[in-house]
């Protein structure tokens, strides 16, 4: 069981890391496809990026300056001291629901283990991957040598990484818990595995539906319940309760898993 997860626009790299993990941090797998487009990126003024990325000011500013001081190169690789681990640089919702900063180091590992990030930028990582900071969402239309968007110069190499990591996997497996614009990055036809897609519904007025910041937060929380109880199989997910969730079968088949939540334990 392999678990896919989007990056997040907004980044958190202010507060220390509270364990030690030693070895266990890497250098992204896809680092030089990631200098290719960063190449591309750095000839970008402000005013572009604002274009390009549909930004303020300010922030096309502050992505112009990361861009410049974006480095890697095989004599200076990403360190814990000009770089940061990618799920616990990665703020927002989804990694507010995920909590990397309350985990313990074995549940950190198995999160390392069976999570990926879909990354703009980095194509898939694995979170412990140091990375230094960016904006690049999946979605933008950045003109390079294989084609007009991140879609087509990604091609199937996030596919080939996903299968390589889930090659060992015991069910073959991969819950989708990415947005639709990052999970398209993702070549099913040539994925090597059963796709399940959770859906998360919260009860408002009497009725169900997705609210957009609660189900960012539970795609979190999804992952964070597994890493807690060190699933194996994606039927134990159908066990998972946090902040109110339950699944419901009836609404359910088989590649899409519904959970609900009531308006009295939101």
């Amino acid at each position: 069981m392999y678990f896919l997860l989007s990056p997040a626009k907004s980044l958190n790299e202010t507060d220390d890391i509270p364990v030690n993990l030693g070895n266990y941090y890497s250098q992204p797998e896809l680092i030089d496809h990631a200098q290719a487009l960063m190449k591309i990126l750095k000839t970008k003024e402000p005013v572009d990026l604002q274009a390009l990325m549909s930004i303020s000011d300010d922030l096309a500013q502050l992505n112009a300056a990361r861009n410049q001081q974006w480095q890697w190169d095989n004599d200076k690789p990403f360190t814990t001291k000009n770089a940061k681990p990618a799920a616990y640089l990665f703020d927002g919702d989804v990694y507010t629901g995920l909590d990397m900063y309350g985990m313990d180091k074995d549940t950190v590992i198995y999160i390392n283990e069976h999570l990926g990030i879909l990354s703009g930028l980095y194509g898939v990582l694995k979170p412990l991957d140091l990375i230094q900071p960016y904006r690049l969402e999946m979605g933008t239309k950045l003109k390079n040598e294989r084609g007009d968007n991140l879609y087509e110069f990604w091609g199937e190499e996030v596919t080939d990484v996903i299968n390589a990591r889930m090659a060992d996997s015991e069910d073959k497996i991969l819950i989708n818990l990415a947005s639709n614009e990052y999970f398209k990055s993702v070549k099913k036809k040539a994925l090597n595995a059963k796709v399940i897609t959770p859906r998360f519904e919260d009860e408002k007025n009497g009725n169900y539906k997705v609210i957009s910041f609660y189900a960012k937060k539970a795609r979190g929380l999804m992952v964070k319940y597994a890493a807690d109880h060190k699933l194996t199989k994606a039927e134990q997910l159908k066990q998972f309760d946090l902040a109110g969730y339950y699944y419901v079968d009836e609404l359910s088949d088989d590649k899409t898993w519904t959970f609900r939540r009531d308006e009295a334990d939101a």
